[in-house]
């Protein structure tokens, strides 16, 4: 388990890295690393555990090899839960073991319980080093997994499906906006238009 294999997962703004131990048709781990480290946390301690798992440690954005968000872009921590799932998708992985790994930083310990908690179906097993579970008041819970997963697996289908802006005449631009905003006069849809429409070649 010393050797491994570098890895590039395409995401909106590049690519996320990640290092890979072990057997490819071995049980999956997906190794998480903690505050302003990266993938190479976990290169002495792989190599420790069972042989049998295949071991994947991504790099979060902006960390290690992995691409940094575009220039003004927060790091939040729903983010980083978004980036694990697209990892996680990359991989085909339906049901994976999670392990996070932390010290210092709040934020980065609860990125690991979070996911378990908006994908549990997807978790088989969470290892926790020097961590924190993440809690939440039993009044907030169902609210907080409903709201928070409908914003990851919304935003993970727009992006399954970009394709190119299809181009129309301004007529029927119109009438698209129009059609998708009941409340707009035909006067307002146009204004509208003027400044959120591109023209091109082909319309």
């Amino acid at each position: 388990l010393g050797m491994f294999s570098e890895l590039k997962f395409p995401v909106p703004w590049g690519h996320v890295a990640a290092k890979a131990w072990g057997p490819s048709d071995g049980h999956p781990v997906l190794c998480l690393h903690g505050w302003l480290d990266n993938a190479n946390t976990f290169d002495k301690l792989i190599p420790l555990l069972p042989r049998d798992c295949y071991y994947v440690a991504m790099d979060f954005s902006g960390h290690g090899l992995s691409s940094h968000r575009p220039a003004g872009s927060p790091y939040h921590f729903l983010d980083y839960v978004t980036d694990v799932r697209r990892v996680a998708a990359a991989l085909q992985w339906r049901r994976f073991t999670l392990m996070g790994h932390s010290m210092a930083f709040l934020l980065y310990c609860f990125i690991s319980p979070q996911f378990c908690f908006l994908y549990p179906e997807m978790v088989d097993k969470l290892i926790l080093l020097e961590n924190l579970g993440f809690l939440l008041d039993p009044e907030d819970t169902e609210a907080w997994l409903k709201s928070k997963r409908m914003v990851i697996d919304r935003l993970l289908s727009l992006e399954a499906k970009q394709q190119t802006p299809k181009a129309r005449s301004p007529e029927a631009a119109l009438q698209r906006l129009l059609e998708a905003n009941r409340h707009l006069t035909a006067e307002g849809g146009a204004i509208l238009l003027q400044r959120g429409a591109t023209e091109t070649p082909a319309g």
